[in-house]
C-alpha cells in the first residue's frame, strides 16, 4: 500500500487509495516544530477491516519519530491505536 504524505505550513495528512477507489486519509494539524495532532482518520467502508487506517497511523508515526515529534491523538481511532500499541509510546505528548 502507497502512502502519500502532504505537508502544508500548518496542516498535513496522510492518503492512500487501493486501486481506482476512493481515499483513505489520516490528517493532522502542527503543534510548532516539536508536535502533532492527529485530528481525523477517514476510512471509506468498502476499506474497513483491511488494516488502511492502522496503516495510516503507523506510518504519522513511524514519520513522528524519525522528526523528533510528539503525536497527540485526537481522533478517536487513532487514540485507539496508541492504546493498542505500547511500543508507541516514544511518540505520544
Amino acid at each position: 500500500m502507497q502512502i502519500e504524505h502532504e505537508d502544508g505550513e500548518s496542516k498535513g495528512r496522510y492518503v492512500t487509495r487501493i486501486g481506482d477507489g476512493p481515499e483513505a486519509e489520516l490528517t493532522y494539524s502542527k503543534l510548532g516544530s516539536s508536535g502533532m495532532i492527529i485530528d481525523h482518520t477517514g476510512v471509506p467502508d468498502e476499506y474497513r477491516g483491511d488494516g488502511v487506517g492502522l496503516a495510516l497511523v503507523t506510518r504519522a508515526v513511524e514519520d513522528a519519530r524519525a522528526a523528533g515529534r510528539k503525536i497527540t491523538p485526537l481522533c478517536p481511532f487513532a487514540a485507539a491505536q496508541f492504546r493498542r500499541h505500547p511500543e508507541w509510546a516514544d511518540v505520544l505528548a
